[in-house]
């Protein structure tokens, strides 16, 4: 049985949603695969202004997502892969909520929206890096229709990790 998504928008960061965003990801369960805990709040308001010129450059970064009644509930977007290693030189996308947002279909429904964004703007395809053990996101991309290309362990956590691909 698929069930209906829920409605969600994006918006490209403000100066605010820096606060929103380490807020909301300020739980060692959101973080669990991101480091384990939250970042400062000026890691975000940094993460939040290089968004903003990412959108006006490339027409695509990692948007807030907000809830039918406007509340900031995580985000999502695409960016150029930043590692050395990995899938260099191609766009990988992503997403993160707030705890209290898990298991309602909010990342599945922004990522869909993400693809059409990045299709839109000429990108040929995407990639989504996820930690093996993250069964949440891995069942988010094969809900986008992603297939599993590579698996590969992390330099710097030594983890298992999946590269999942798209193109279109």
């Amino acid at each position: 049985m698929n069930r209906a998504l829920p409605a969600v928008r994006l918006r490209v960061p403000t100066d605010e949603d820096a606060v929103a965003w380490h807020r909301a990801f300020d739980d060692p369960d959101v973080m669990e695969f991101h480091g384990g805990r939250s970042a400062e709040l000026s890691a975000y308001e940094e993460l939040t202004a290089r968004q903003r010129r990412h959108d006006a450059e490339h027409g695509f970064c990692l948007w807030t997502m907000l809830d039918r009644d406007d509340r900031v509930i995580g985000f999502t977007g695409a960016q150029p892969w930043p590692q050395d290693w990995g899938p260099k030189g191609e766009i990988e996308i992503g997403w993160r909520l707030g705890r209290e947002h898990w298991g309602r279909g909010y990342a599945t429904a922004a990522a869909r929206m993400t693809l059409e964004r990045v299709r839109a703007a000429g990108v040929p395809g995407v990639v989504a890096m996820v930690d093996a053990r993250n069964a949440r996101s891995i069942a988010v991309t094969e809900r986008l229709g992603m297939r599993l290309a590579e698996v590969f362990t992390t330099p710097r956590s030594q983890r298992e990790g999946r590269c999942y691909r798209l193109t279109w």
